[in-house]
């Protein structure tokens, strides 16, 4: 499977890059979300707009659920965002009163509003995300490149790139889930455990040689603590050496779905970079993409189609490779054979495994770049769009900066 990123290309490759830097500070990386709907003001549901700074979601509802006793569990969140950055989002709690968390001050967060609701928020419950982004000490660029650049992510869309940050710390969280979909338990925990030179703390680094050397006692007490599947993996291994499939099911079942996910997401990706050129045209034998509903159909005149794929009413889409997954007809079929051939993998691969289903569908090859703006200060870059649920600044960033 091609490593995420090897091949990928730019959009605007005829274009130079400004350079820079992201995410020098928290300050430099600012998120609001851009909710589906609005509380109602009725319900036994509160939902709290929150301005969390340096922390990822997951860990605002953890000190969010200690300071009111409500179970992580029963808390509710429209998105997962990461650590590093400032974020509005909005959680969901049950059984709270507004009044008694409104202005409510944690580290690293504070409750902006609260307001009553009659459902609990879920994963997806979200219309896009808004960003502020500042690139710091771009070079030699010129005003009409950085425009050209913003103009054509807004003619003709942004490529909607998993990226880097879907693949985990040592970049390899796809090959690990390509490994569960095979059943090859020992080649999944060879991946778990990494590569030393996928790491930079020396501690990390001497546990996995002591692992690749076969000295697992050794490995486990050199393991970071915040590895934990890595540790839980090695104390299975320490009893059952010979038991890799018991060994890998110590790791947290969440994360083993994220684990194949981010297969799914490799190999979407991939097929990105082979249609890059042609992300604003539309094949005959296509499954076009409404941007209004997510709905698709089946590409039967691409040129009866053209005027609203021109106007990113519609786009192509890509696979999520799984069970109940619709396959296209035509070129981009070939094409999506392709991908998978080059991965050593058929669509049997994709069937559940470990108890865990993996549900197929299709995604957007490109999405809509929403009210962008940007101006240069000295060497600094300002840069503001919105992008919808489950797309990536990223996706935007890089074709500014050429440098990932």
């Amino acid at each position: 499977m091609p490593a995420p990123g090897s091949n990928y290309g730019y959009l605007t490759a005829d274009l130079a890059g400004t350079g820079g830097t992201i995410k020098d500070s928290n300050d430099d990386f600012r998120v609001t979300e851009l909710p589906a709907y609005q509380p109602c003001g009725e319900g036994e549901h509160v939902y709290l707009t929150i301005e969390k700074i340096g922390l990822t979601t997951l860990e605002a509802v953890r000190r969010i659920a200690a300071a009111t006793g409500v179970p992580e569990r029963e808390i509710g969140y429209a998105g997962m965002k990461d650590a590093v950055g400032v974020t509005i989002q909005t959680l969901s709690l049950p059984r709270v009163r507004p009044e008694t968390v409104t202005g409510l001050q944690l580290p690293g967060l504070t409750v902006l509003s609260a307001v009553r609701h009659i459902n609990k928020l879920r994963l997806g419950h979200l219309k896009g995300n808004r960003f502020r982004v500042v690139v710091r000490g771009v070079c030699g660029c010129h005003a009409s490149t950085i425009e050209s650049i913003m103009e054509t992510l807004r003619e003709r869309g942004v490529p909607n790139w998993f990226g880097y940050q879907r693949y985990g710390i040592q970049g390899n969280s796809h090959l690990i889930g390509s490994a569960m979909l095979r059943r090859d338990w020992r080649l999944a925990v060879d991946r778990l455990i990494g590569d030393p030179a996928a790491v930079a703390d020396a501690d990390w680094q001497a546990a996995i040689l002591c692992y690749q050397q076969g000295d697992l006692r050794g490995s486990l007490d050199r393991m970071p603590r915040h590895c934990r599947s890595e540790r839980d993996v090695l104390q299975r291994l320490l009893s059952r050496p010979d038991n890799w499939e018991k060994a890998f099911a110590a790791v947290d079942r969440r994360l083993m779905k994220l684990y194949l996910s981010a297969c799914q997401s490799a190999l979407f990706d991939h097929t990105v970079s082979m249609r890059l050129s042609e992300l604003d045209r539309l094949w005959l034998g296509d499954l076009a993409f409404k941007h209004v509903n997510g709905a698709c159909f089946a590409v039967e005149d691409p040129q009866a189609e053209a005027l609203r794929a021109a106007s990113l009413e519609i786009s192509p889409s890509g696979p999520m490779f799984g069970p109940g997954m619709k396959q296209p007809e035509g070129k981009q079929f070939q094409l999506e054979q392709q991908v998978l051939a080059e991965a050593g993998m058929t669509m049997q691969d994709f069937s559940p495994v470990g108890g865990l289903k993996l549900n197929g569908e299709r995604r957007p090859m490109r999405v809509p770049l929403g009210e962008p703006e940007w101006r240069l200060a000295g060497s600094d870059l300002l840069l503001e769009f919105s992008l919808p649920r489950g797309s990536y600044a990223t996706s935007v960033l890089r074709e500014f900066t050429k440098n990932f």
